[in-house]
Formats: C-alpha cells, sequence, structure tokens
C-alpha cells in the first residue's frame, strides 16, 4: 500500500480516532525509551502519575466503556502496523493501557510467563473486565499472569 494510499485512509478517518492513531505512534516511541531508561516499574509508576492527572474525555457505562476500549485497541493496532518500528508485546500493552486511562478507562495490565522445553518467554496484554484487548482471548491457557495463581492446567507450549 503506498503512503498515499496510506494518507488518504488516515485523513477519513474521524477526529477522535485520528488523534488516537497520532497519540499512539508518539507513545509507542516513547514507550521503548522509556522501558530502556527507566525499566518497567518506574515507567509504568510515570505512566500511572501523569496519566491519573489527564483530563477524562467522558465517564461511560460498562458497555459503553467496552466499545470505546475496543476503538482504542483498533487505533492502537493501526499505530503498531504504520508506525515506526515493530514494537515488543510490552511496548505495545503499556501503550494501550496508557491510552485507556487517557479516556477514563481503567484497563488491566497484565503479564504473564511460560515455560517451553528449556525456553522462558513472558509475555504483556491488556483486559477490560476480563475481555483481552490486545491478544487472543486463549492467551490465558498459555501464559501463567504473575498476578495470579499458578494453574496446571496451562495448554502445551507457549
Amino acid at each position: 500500500m503506498s503512503v498515499w494510499t496510506k494518507w488518504h485512509r488516515f485523513r477519513k478517518l474521524p477526529l477522535l480516532e485520528r488523534e488516537l492513531v497520532l497519540r499512539a505512534m508518539a507513545f509507542l516511541v516513547l514507550a521503548k525509551v522509556g522501558l530502556r531508561v527507566m525499566g518497567f516499574r518506574r515507567w509504568k509508576q510515570l505512566i500511572e502519575h501523569f496519566s491519573s492527572r489527564a483530563p477524562r474525555r467522558r465517564i461511560l457505562e460498562p458497555a459503553s466503556q467496552l466499545e470505546m476500549a475496543k476503538q482504542v485497541t483498533r487505533a492502537a493496532h493501526s499505530a503498531e502496523l504504520h508506525g515506526p518500528g515493530t514494537p515488543n508485546c510490552l511496548v505495545r500493552s503499556l501503550t494501550l493501557w496508557w491510552l485507556l486511562r487517557r479516556e477514563g478507562i481503567e484497563g488491566e495490565l497484565h503479564i504473564g510467563a511460560c515455560k517451553s522445553e528449556s525456553r522462558f518467554e513472558a509475555h504483556a496484554w491488556v483486559e477490560l473486565g476480563g475481555v483481552v484487548l490486545n491478544d487472543s482471548s486463549e492467551v490465558h491457557k498459555h501464559y501463567a499472569r504473575f498476578d495470579a495463581p499458578i494453574a496446571d492446567d496451562l495448554e502445551g507450549s507457549c
């Protein structure tokens, strides 16, 4: 797809979606740098501090929150596909989590791990009310969340 085609498609998006995509693109880069410079814990605390002080767009009912969260997720995914670089799951999830918080939606950032043969793998994703937003709904079957009890019934490999 040519740059012009992408640009015309982007210009046809509603203003809110364009704003979300641009914000996500900027934060993807910022998150990658922030993680490298500050580490996960300090970077997450900084995000929490500044996003809690951000002006909220609206207060939504739970059903409306999920619809808005899906819209934010689509915008973040678009930024991942068409933005600079290839962000890893932690950068993508931190970006989505931050975007949701900016919209007044308290998504949950989860990090999990699994061991397959001799490999240890970690993965990050975001949920809202138990609904996985930026990954497969089956992610729980493959990765044990660090904030949840370890299950013996995790399926196969990572």
